[in-house]
């Protein structure tokens, strides 16, 4: 019924930029926040930057001042953009929405697949 896709992950050099973007399809009654994890290998996934309906933010300590987060809800997409990355952002990024899917009741969370970030120094 609902599913999130990501896209926008690649291969670039540090100091460089790459902007994702997920868009959430599907029967859906509402988004309520959306956010962006990130596992690297050997480490636990970690939440990057989240941005809840009302636009309020927040970002891990790591990215503030470098990744920005937005939504656009008309889209039901939800974008990071990030700039001066480093070799220690290589990642799995992953998008999740907690929404409420048309026939339930309550919301819930949904994943994505998840997109890689690789940063080369």
């Amino acid at each position: 019924q609902v599913q999130l896709v990501e896209s926008g992950g690649g291969l670039v050099q540090a100091g460089g930029s790459l902007r994702l973007s997920c868009a959430a399809s599907g029967s859906i009654v509402s988004i309520k926040d959306m956010g962006w994890y990130r596992q690297a290998p050997g480490k636990q996934r970690e939440l990057v930057a989240a941005i809840t309906s009302g636009g309020t933010t927040n970002y891990a300590d790591s990215v503030k001042g470098r990744f920005t987060i937005s939504r656009d809800n008309a889209k039901n997409t939800v974008y990071l953009q990030m700039t001066s990355l480093k070799p220690e952002d290589t990642a799995v990024y992953y998008c999740n929405a907690n929404l409420q899917a048309r026939g339930y009741y309550y919301g819930d969370s949904y994943w994505g697949q998840g997109t890689q970030v690789t940063v080369s120094s």
